[in-house]
């Protein structure tokens, strides 16, 4: 060897120092006659270290007789890669493969912790309001930024982030971790974010750790040895939401009544309440997928082809407002065959005569636009105008079918109580069946009293 590094490596077990107020654990090493050792925390962080240099000893790697380190690991502390630059390379390597949802996720994540991950320094920072929007609109959105030059509001934020923010390798600290999960862990009010939140961004952070390592910027991810805080986020379904027939009937009337934007969308929340497509599926239903009677009162069948989530045109495919993708849980080219009963059947068959399909083919779309796609504000004003329309004040009142969603919980709930086996419910509504019996499993409103009934003759009550 040149005398500066050395394969003759003796690795010695850790040993442990119990101080009066806290404990250290130290990791101890010889290369050639100099011995090296290092202070960790936790046993899990000392552990993890002396593995990285077992490993690489094992490897018939060099180490260095001036700093005790693998070859490899002088080569990352000589090219510290920042985190800006590497987030980007990060959504960059994502973005071909990811829907448009889950790029609106990465970015929205990343551009949280991205401020946590800031150097202390002198001198001009960025209002936090502008440092968020360059993040999310411009660097964390691949199309943008390979598209040209930035606009001229986030120059100067673009330059500052370039050289201010820390080297990625800094999360090996505990306490720079810590503070990555500390801003998942909020709202931008500061208040804690909901438990569904904090777990979609962890497990971004979580990935995107995981390219870290695999590009060996790191020797581990961080966030494996720290422990989540138990919040699970809700999965059940709250049965106030769920309407019975009669209030289903009333509401589906009521959006008839709103308008020439209503009488265009009877039919788009009848297929929630009847058939239970989630309201992507629905605005992505074209006419090729109905399989209707060509009359009279009866079955017919609905082949959904996929769904097109809103994403908006930034981070679509197609720049369009909707990403057309996949049915959900579903290979790209599957299909789902859900039943169209006579009341749907006789709805879809009135929409198609009125109203036709836009040029897409598409039974809803925008009013306006020929091949415009259906806006979710739209629909949504549409339905809180018919359901202040429909429902008594007290149920006005109460979380019952507050979003249009819940017309397929709705659904769910009526085939389960009607007695159709979990399997086959669960191939409809286009879920497992675990999944099935721990969110959607819930009696529709109404079927309470009923059940209490029952319980109470069985007593001997009545």
């Amino acid at each position: 060897m040149d005398g500066k590094h050395s394969f003759d490596v003796r690795i010695w077990t850790t040993r442990v120092y119990a101080g009066k107020s806290t404990t250290t654990y130290y990791v101890r090493w010889k290369v050639a006659a100099q011995p090296y050792q290092e202070g960790f925390r936790t046993s899990a962080l000392a552990d993890s270290f002396r593995s990285e240099l077992v490993s690489a000893a094992r490897s018939g790697e060099a180490f260095s007789t001036e700093t005790g380190r693998p070859v490899s690991a002088e080569r990352r502390e000589e090219d510290p890669t920042l985190w800006y630059e590497f987030a980007c390379s990060y959504v960059d390597m994502k973005w071909p493969a990811a829907a448009g949802k889950s790029r609106m996720g990465i970015a929205e994540t990343l551009a949280t912790v991205t401020p946590a991950l800031v150097r202390k320094s002198e001198g001009w920072r960025p209002d936090a309001e502008l440092l968020r929007r360059a993040l999310y609109t411009w660097s964390f959105n691949s199309r943008a930024r390979s598209g040209g030059q930035a606009p001229e509001e986030f120059a100067r934020v673009l330059r500052w982030l370039e050289t201010n923010t820390r080297p990625v390798r800094d999360l090996a600290d505990p306490d720079v971790a810590r503070a990555v999960v500390a801003a998942i862990s909020k709202k931008l009010d500061g208040r804690p974010a909901a438990a569904s939140t904090r777990q979609r961004k962890r497990a971004v952070v979580y990935n995107a750790l995981e390219y870290a390592v695999e590009r060996k910027l790191m020797d581990t991810n961080p966030l494996a040895a720290i422990r989540a805080r138990n919040h699970r986020p809700v999965e059940q379904v709250d049965r106030r939401v769920v309407v019975n027939p009669e209030q289903a009937a009333r509401l589906l009337a009521a959006v008839g009544k709103q308008g020439e934007s209503g009488k265009r969308l009877v039919a788009f929340f009848a297929l929630m309440y009847y058939a239970a497509l989630r309201p992507a599926e629905a605005a992505n239903l074209p006419d090729s997928a109905l399989q209707l009677p060509t009359e009279g009162w009866g079955w017919g069948e609905l082949f959904l082809p996929g769904s097109a989530p809103t994403t908006g045109a930034a981070w679509s495919d197609s720049g369009r407002r909707r990403d057309e993708r996949g049915l959900k849980h579903r290979a790209r080219e599957a299909i789902r065959v859900v039943p169209s009963p006579p009341p749907l059947t006789s709805l879809l068959r009135t929409h198609l005569q009125e109203f036709g399909t836009n040029s897409r083919g598409r039974l809803f779309g925008a009013t306006r636009a020929a091949d415009g796609d259906l806006s979710d504000s739209v629909y949504g004003r549409v339905w809180a105008s018919a359901r202040a329309a429909a429902l008594t004040s007290a149920e006005a009142a109460s979380p019952l079918a507050r979003r249009p969603y819940d017309l397929r919980h709705a659904a769910v709930s009526t085939w389960l109580n009607a007695g159709v086996a979990p399997t086959q419910v669960a191939e409809w509504a286009g879920h497992s069946v675990a999944v099935l019996l721990r969110v959607y499993a819930k009696c529709i409103a109404g079927q309470e009293e009923a059940a209490r009934n029952r319980v109470a003759l069985a007593l001997g009550l009545q």
